[in-house]
């Protein structure tokens, strides 16, 4: 089933203008979800993220350089210690349910392993990647905290760089529209599980020492939606992880895949992989973020959204943030990175079920270089 017309393909994004949402007759959950893409993006709104960006003094941190926001997560051995206890087994599997006080723990996804590689330019609308490689080690579940207390996922990727530490992940994983000294503008409890598998972290949990968007995001949120800022193409964040245990980097423990800042090719042929988990709070969504879910098709730009490219894939909310690789190699499971799962067909058009992506450009790059230099 395909994601309603009010939820983002990605993660629901909760602003600072809060809703309630029924759930069920009696039972509410806060937090306003509105959609990561509009049908259609006015030139005026696009010009106002750019006016706004221009007039925004910085916060949070300050910008770093010109479009750069930049956030601190866990800075100290008592926080990181904190979160590493906060993200127990059951919080991870219930992580994205809109009432987790009610919903029942998903069973296990014991879909057996293909040792087999999957032929090169396999179109693949939606399944369970049993075939191993690089991508279980480096893709894995981005966890967090909204302001209301409500926990939440997404999925990012570490990626070659500098400091063998930085990750790539969607912006409005982070944070919403705002001031980015705002206490609601930015998620919190960041917790970056490589390889995540029913509960499990196998290769260990890793907290957030740093992270930056594109201070495009720090516009009014009465002036400017979440939509405006990821249709005009600045809906991709970075991270930089604490190291693991005894000190190694992150990448010397999961690896890495390359990314790249080329401009998209219509019909280039991209896989995609994400932890969906919209079966949460819908039955009838096969989803529910216990296992890494693969797509693969030649992209194509939204109708709706020129500036986001998408192939076929029916992810639901949990896969933001995924990596969208070019010259993907089935046997090794390596690939280029080369955008992040931003939304779907019902917001950015096209024919369902699709999954696109914000592609690089100069504003992820200025973001890339910043977290590789942390």
């Amino acid at each position: 089933m395909r994601t309603p017309s009010h939820r983002p393909c990605g993660y629901q994004i909760r602003t600072r203008r809060t809703l309630r949402h029924a759930i069920g007759a009696t039972v509410a959950a806060s937090a306003a979800v509105v959609a990561l893409v509009a049908p259609a993006v006015a030139a005026d709104a696009v010009d106002a993220v750019d006016v706004a960006q221009r007039n925004q003094p910085a916060g949070g941190g300050g910008a770093a350089e010109p479009d750069t926001t930049i956030h601190a997560g866990a800075t100290t051995a008592q926080e990181r210690n904190r979160i590493n206890g906060y993200w127990t087994p059951e919080r991870m599997k219930l992580a994205g349910a809109l009432v987790p006080e009610i919903t029942p723990v998903p069973e296990d996804d014991n879909t057996p392993d293909d040792p087999r590689p999957l032929p090169a330019d396999t179109p693949d609308s939606g399944a369970v990647w049993t075939h191993n490689g690089a991508v279980v080690k480096n893709v894995g579940r981005l966890f967090f905290t909204f302001s209301d207390g409500y926990d939440g996922s997404c999925t990012a990727t570490v990626v070659t760089s500098a400091n063998r530490s930085t990750v790539v992940t969607a912006a409005h994983c982070l944070r919403g529209v705002g001031s980015p000294s705002a206490d609601d503008t930015w998620n919190h409890n960041f917790y970056f599980v490589p390889g995540y598998r029913n509960g499990t972290k196998p290769l260990g949990g890793f907290t957030v020492r740093t992270m930056a968007t594109s201070s495009h995001w720090n516009v009014d949120p009465d002036t400017t939606a979440s939509s405006d800022v990821a249709a005009a193409g600045y809906d991709s964040a970075f991270l930089v992880a604490n190291p693991a245990t005894g000190g190694r980097p992150l990448a010397d423990v999961t690896g890495s895949q390359r990314i790249g800042f080329s401009q998209p090719v219509e019909g280039e042929f991209v896989h995609a992989f994400g932890y969906p988990n919209y079966g949460l709070n819908d039955p009838e969504d096969k989803y529910v973020g216990s296992r890494m879910i693969h797509c693969a098709g030649t992209t194509h730009p939204g109708p709706k959204t020129p500036l986001l490219w998408g192939e076929t894939c029916d992810m639901s909310p949990g896969s933001s943030g995924g990596p969208h690789l070019a010259h993907f190699d089935t046997r090794t499971g390596t690939g280029t990175v080369v955008g992040v799962t931003t939304t779907d067909e019902e917001l950015a058009g096209g024919q369902a079920p699709m999954l696109y992506a914000t592609r690089f450009g100069d504003s992820a790059h200025r973001l890339y270089d910043w977290a590789q230099s942390r």
